[in-house]
């Protein structure tokens, strides 16, 4: 399978060129929903806690957003990874992970909601946390998707969610890795 042409991704932390696939790494690109997405943001924060595991397999992490750099720039400071900007969400057609009611909807995703909701608050009153827009760029109905490049291009793998919180943990991407 093949992932096609490289793509030039800027991080929006800092300017930093992203180049998608890596020459020499694989890259798991992330299509998560919108800045501020308390869905999101919990899964975010287990990648973060196992970054080193995942640097000492030879994987780069890259997490996109449907969201304008300015919605999302306050949110992903402390990643360290990039974090992309994609309002127009020409990443998301292009991976299938085009926006659906079912992203909420789904009773999957109930649990997931009320945990990411209650963390989230308790990080917000914290000071820990800032709050999403009431109105985020490309709405709130993203479906997450994940690809997973080999170094220099192929696509290894890839996850097209069917709700909100429907990707891939650290340990899958670690094991897909292998």
């Amino acid at each position: 399978m093949s992932g096609g042409q490289m793509l030039s991704l800027t991080a929006v932390q800092d300017g930093t060129p992203v180049a998608v696939p890596d020459p020499v790494r694989i890259v798991h690109l992330q299509l998560r929903r919108f800045a501020g997405c308390p869905i999101c943001h919990l899964h975010l924060r287990s990648f973060v806690r196992r970054h080193d595991d995942l640097e000492s397999a030879g994987i780069l992490e890259v997490v996109v957003f449907h969201s304008t750099a300015d919605e999302l720039r306050p949110h992903v400071t402390d990643l360290p990874f990039p974090a992309i900007a994609d309002p127009e969400r020409h990443l998301y057609r292009r991976f299938g992970a085009e926006p659906s009611a079912r992203s909420l909807l789904d009773p999957r995703v109930y649990p997931s909601v009320v945990r990411a909701v209650t963390v989230g608050t308790v990080a917000f009153l914290r000071g820990r946390a800032k709050l999403p827009s009431r109105k985020p760029t490309g709405g709130r109905l993203g479906l997450p998707a994940d690809v997973l490049f080999a170094p220099g291009g192929d696509i290894m793998a890839r996850k097209t969610g069917t709700h909100a919180d429907d990707q891939w943990s650290v340990d899958e991407v670690l094991e897909l890795a292998r």
